[in-house]
């Protein structure tokens, strides 16, 4: 690592971005502090309590970056992530399938907008406070995309789509501790943000479901339509397409003689397929808009683990890669509730190896 590296610190307002800035300052890097305006509160109803990353937190972060010493402005992406995240993750639900928008925000602002914008300011490295590692492999001269040491923080699984380019330009300085110790160093630092709560997983839906957020986004209310069985059987009436998900019991509004569960969304025909819980069950998984990390392409049948969703522990798996955008992953344990939509992440151990998302 060259003398004096210049490092654009992501700093959303939150304890782990603080405090990657303290410890990357602390290390010598000439280090430039920045906020990205992702939304205004007013745009999407929301209290400055349940966010992240939007205006509110500037204040916060701006205190940080004072207190360390470093320069500290605000980008607004506002449009991008409008375009990108929140336009995704809408059409996603009106598509009968189940976004990330944490995927798309690190894929489309963290690590491109972002990334590009630390290109501009000459910057060397990006750096964020995501619990995660990243090491160089030597012998392939590939970068690695690595678990944080702490299990229960590790933030992988929202990271696979970063780019060998972008990986060679990023650091993680909290890969190898926990919250606890993160909390203490901000503590020990008097930063304002120390004992500030962790921000919820979609930051721009805090109040309501994610239904009510899509219906006020488009101005529009979506026509109700079927519940059938898995026979094409008329159940019930539901209360519009993007209020379900695969997997889903609560909130259905039918009662039936024995417990339902939400098999499938079909947009098409306006219809929400119920079974029951063994119906959710499959070993197949197709994946495409893949990106690996570990290798070039995955040659043959390769055996790893494989999680679909990001609270999930991995599960053996027999991958192979049918052509340059496609992953197949067949399960060794039958795996429930795969849902279209979601990611499917590749592990070697503690290496990513690679994902795509679930089609």
């Amino acid at each position: 690592m060259k003398e004096n590296s210049k490092a654009l610190i992501a700093m959303s307002g939150g304890v782990d971005s603080s405090v990657a800035a303290l410890l990357m300052h602390e290390k010598g890097f000439s280090c430039i502090g920045v906020t990205m305006k992702l939304f205004g509160n007013d745009d999407v109803g929301i209290s400055r309590a349940h966010s992240c990353c939007s205006l509110d937190d500037v204040e916060d972060a701006r205190s940080v970056a004072s207190r360390i010493g470093i320069p500290y402005y605000v980008f607004n992406f506002t449009d991008r992530f409008r375009e990108e995240v929140i336009d995704r993750f809408v059409e996603a639900y009106e598509n009968g399938r189940t976004p990330n928008p944490c995927i798309d925000c690190n894929r489309y602002l963290k690590f491109s907008k972002l990334y590009l914008r630390a290109q501009e300011l000459a910057c060397d490295f990006v750096v964020t406070g995501h619990y995660a590692r990243i090491e160089k492999d030597e012998g392939s001269g590939r970068y690695l995309l690595k678990k944080a040491l702490d299990p229960s923080k590790d933030q992988s699984y929202v990271l696979y789509s970063l780019t060998q380019e972008q990986l060679a330009h990023t650091l993680f300085p909290l890969g190898e501790l926990t919250k606890n110790e993160v909390r203490q160093i901000a503590d020990r630092a008097g930063f304002i943000n120390a004992e500030k709560p962790d921000s919820q997983d979609i930051c721009f839906v805090t109040e309501g479901s994610y239904a009510d957020f899509i219906e006020k986004y488009r101005n529009k209310k979506y026509p109700s339509g079927n519940f059938v069985d898995r026979d094409g059987n008329v159940l019930g009436t539901h209360k519009g397409i993007i209020r379900y998900t695969v997997g889903q019991r609560k909130g259905l509004g039918i009662a039936l003689q024995e417990p339902a569960y939400v098999c499938k969304v079909d947009p098409q025909e306006n219809q929400v397929v119920l079974g029951k819980n063994e119906d959710l069950f499959s070993r197949e998984v197709l994946a495409t808009d893949i990106n690996l990390i570990s290798v070039p392409k995955i040659d043959g049948n390769v055996r790893l683990k494989a999680k679909v969703r990001y609270r999930q522990k991995e599960e053996w798996a027999t991958v192979s890669q049918p052509d340059e955008n496609t992953l197949k992953i067949v399960f060794e344990a039958p795996q429930r509730a795969v849902t279209k939509g979601q990611a499917v992440v590749l592990y070697d151990n503690d290496l990513v190896v690679g994902g795509g998302v679930i089609c």
